[in-house]
């Protein structure tokens, strides 16, 4: 498969990117209860998609907890993980396991995760077809084009009978591994987040929970979808992540726990995926086994 090739053509589009100076966290001087001034740690936590309504209730809670969450924005994937490399962000909350292992990987760093959020089923979207039987054999289909979530949209093709992948298919599987010959689509690789535009042009895309919406879409309109409650799929689960230092960050830990628990910020969480998102308590372990076990496995496939 290209991980190499492509984590090295991400890792290049990083290095065009600004660096997110005026993003240091620092302690600030806020107004709690009663108008009464007291010091208040601020978190500068990285995301995609701070509109989703989780996130207003995330900072809500943590507010009510003395903790003040400042949400940093990014347009899309390749940011968050240098940012919070290079100190620009506190935590970040974006990315499942595979994706964080293969920037790891590809970078050389260390981050790694401190609690789960949900997994989330990657979805099959046409506004050309209303099922897969319909997709004529030919046609090409779009799926998003970095390593991890390649591989995982590369298995929702295959589950839906519209490829073949020669080695039966893995976490790790990329465009070379698929059997042209007994596939019944063509299958391209563009950027997550261009895909929602690109829609009208192929027969269907894999698409990111994170911009479903942005194609018009709802989650209940994909035509196929894999399965989160499979045990196999840990390697998918969403976390928080931090840097190596701060894996034991009394506040950060905090927050996770606010995240898993708070009832307002897991109704967001549940209408932000139309209710597809299965929302998880992992134990941290299991999450830092499951990490480490694929990067093993990535840097074998080097």
């Amino acid at each position: 498969m290209s991980i190499s090739k492509k984590t090295t053509k991400v890792l290049a589009a990083l290095a065009t990117l600004p660096l997110l100076a005026a993003l240091a966290g620092c302690a600030t001087t806020a107004e709690v209860g009663g108008g009464s001034s007291e010091q208040s740690e601020t978190v500068k936590v990285g995301v995609v998609g701070k509109s989703d309504p989780q996130w207003p209730a995330f900072v809500d809670a943590a507010a009510a907890e003395g903790i003040t969450v400042e949400l940093v924005d990014f347009g899309d994937y390749a940011q968050p993980n240098p940012a919070l490399t290079a100190g620009d962000l506190d935590l970040n909350q974006f990315q499942h396991i595979v994706y964080l292992a293969d920037y790891n990987v590809a970078s050389g760093e260390d981050l790694t995760v401190i609690g789960s959020t949900a997994i989330y089923p990657l979805g099959l979207y046409s506004t050309k077809y209303g099922s897969v039987a319909d997709i004529p054999a030919g046609e090409t289909v779009a799926v998003p084009d970095d390593a991890s979530n390649l591989a995982r949209a590369l298995l929702v093709l295959q589950s839906a009978k519209l490829i073949e992948l020669k080695d039966g298919g893995s976490i790790f599987s990329g465009l070379n591994d698929v059997d042209e010959a007994k596939s019944k689509v063509k299958v391209t690789a563009l950027e997550a987040s261009l895909i929602p535009t690109s829609l009208p042009d192929v027969a269907a895309a894999v698409i990111n929970n994170d911009f479903v919406q942005d194609a018009g879409l709802e989650f209940s309109d994909a035509i196929a979808k894999d399965d989160p409650s499979d045990p196999n799929a840990l390697p998918y689960v969403n976390v928080f992540a931090a840097r190596a230092e701060d894996k034991d960050n009394a506040t950060y830990k905090k927050l996770v726990e606010i995240f898993q628990t708070d009832e307002a910020v897991q109704a967001g969480l549940l209408e932000s995926s139309a209710g597809t998102g299965l929302a998880l308590q992992t134990p941290v372990a299991d999450l830092v086994a499951s990490l480490a076990t694929v990067e093993a496995d990535t840097k074998a496939q080097k």
